[in-house]
């Protein structure tokens, strides 16, 4: 049997997956953004894609989109995320699909984020269709 790895690392640190492995967040050009991937990354989301959709589309300037490891773990981004944009002055933020908590979509107007648990966002892949010839941001050293 394979052993378990710990949610916490022995010296009490939080781990996202192996010991020592963690993708750097990537960088807001907003205020907004930047409290969401702030938001999203207090909250442990798992593989935070930032797309620019500036010239792409009149819907948004940008979508993110990001993993949670489970329902219930979505569904709390989702709540968190909804009260950071209360917070931004954004109170009025669409959602779909907060019920089952497989894909969570949030429409703020400008950015678009989201949510998803895993085997739904692989069977759907939606960054790749935004992302060809994108230039995803950055990433934070």
């Amino acid at each position: 049997m394979d052993p378990i790895e710990p949610l916490h690392s022995e010296d009490g640190f939080d781990t996202d997956g192996p010991v020592g492995e963690s993708a750097p967040r990537p960088i807001g050009a907003t205020p907004l953004e930047e409290a969401l991937l702030a938001r999203l990354d207090d909250d442990k989301a798992q593989e935070i894609v930032l797309i620019d959709l500036k010239g792409k589309s009149a819907m948004a300037d940008t979508m993110i989109v990001a993993s949670g490891r489970s329902h219930r773990h979505v569904g709390a981004i989702a709540d968190h995320l909804l009260r950071t944009l209360k917070e931004q002055g954004l109170g009025r933020a669409k959602v779909e699909g907060l019920p089952h908590c497989d894909w969570v979509l949030i429409d703020a107007g400008d950015v678009i984020v989201h949510l998803f648990r895993p085997e739904v966002r692989t069977f759907y892949n939606i960054e790749k269709i935004w992302a060809v010839d994108s230039a995803h941001r950055a990433a934070r050293d």
